[in-house]
């Protein structure tokens, strides 16, 4: 299911429920319920817990968007190392040459295809996407430069691979969920406190006021959805997660 279209429906429902109830307590509150004797400090209390859910929800959604950027700005340069390393492999004998590059598009396209989806499912890397970095990396400490222009393509080689590794290390992380679970626990049940503030002060049912409750609870909905969205920035933050590996290795991906 899109996930726009899950945003209509759990948006949709959550705005049913809220009017639903609100229609409800109308009926049974009858023509004796006065809104003028809400206390002023329910009113008070409403304000205060408006606040602090809006500063939470701002820290929740700057975070995983900070998080969403990080884990976007570690895959492009794992995929700019990875191809540097493959560029800088030329000045190297046809046979060693060769069998860096081989390698490094092997890895590539194991990272593309088979360890993205093992961590959309599973939340980290695959065994043999380790053995794969690891074969590269004997691959290039295993020549012995023998020329200048060797040398320095080979130091800039091991610089790359360490960059490699750490930029796959905190891919690795990026594929947790950012916010813990108890952060997700106090931003429902405020959520659902700040709703219910609605009926402490004995909305009516009228049009403008049903209105008004049904945007509210929209809009706390549509944020809550928006942090679970970038939550797991690898799975579904990143438009086309990637793109940094197939744009740099157009060889290795004939099909897209």
């Amino acid at each position: 299911m899109p996930n726009w279209l899950v945003l209509i429906l759990i948006t949709t429902a959550t705005c049913g429920v809220v009017l639903l109830l609100a229609l409800l307590r109308g009926r049974r509150a009858g023509t004796h319920d006065d809104p003028s004797e809400t206390p002023d400090v329910i009113e008070y209390m409403t304000m205060m817990i408006g606040v602090v859910y809006a500063i939470m929800l701002g820290l929740a959604i700057a975070g995983v968007w900070e998080e969403r950027g990080a884990a976007d700005e570690w895959v492009r340069r794992e995929a700019q190392a990875l191809h540097e390393i493959s560029a800088r492999a030329g000045v190297f004998p046809e046979e060693v040459r060769d069998r860096i590059r081989e390698q490094t598009e092997n890895y590539v396209v194991h990272t593309v295809e088979r360890e993205w989806p093992h961590m959309a499912d599973h939340g980290e890397l695959t065994d043999r996407g380790s053995e794969l970095l690891v074969r590269l990396r004997t691959t290039v400490t295993g020549h012995e430069p023998a020329t200048t222009a060797e040398s320095y393509a080979y130091q800039g080689m091991l610089d790359k691979l360490a960059a490699v590794e750490e930029a796959r290390a905190a891919r690795g992380m990026s594929a947790e969920p950012t916010m813990p679970t108890l952060v997700w626990f106090g931003l429902v049940l405020c959520g659902a406190v700040a709703v219910g503030m609605v009926f402490a002060l004995q909305i009516q049912r009228s049009a403008r006021e049903l209105l008004l409750a049904g945007l509210f609870s929209a809009l706390i909905t549509f944020l809550l959805y928006l942090i679970w969205y970038f939550d797991e920035p690898l799975v579904r933050g990143i438009g086309e997660p990637t793109e940094a590996f197939t744009s740099l290795f157009p060889d290795a991906f004939p099909g897209r």
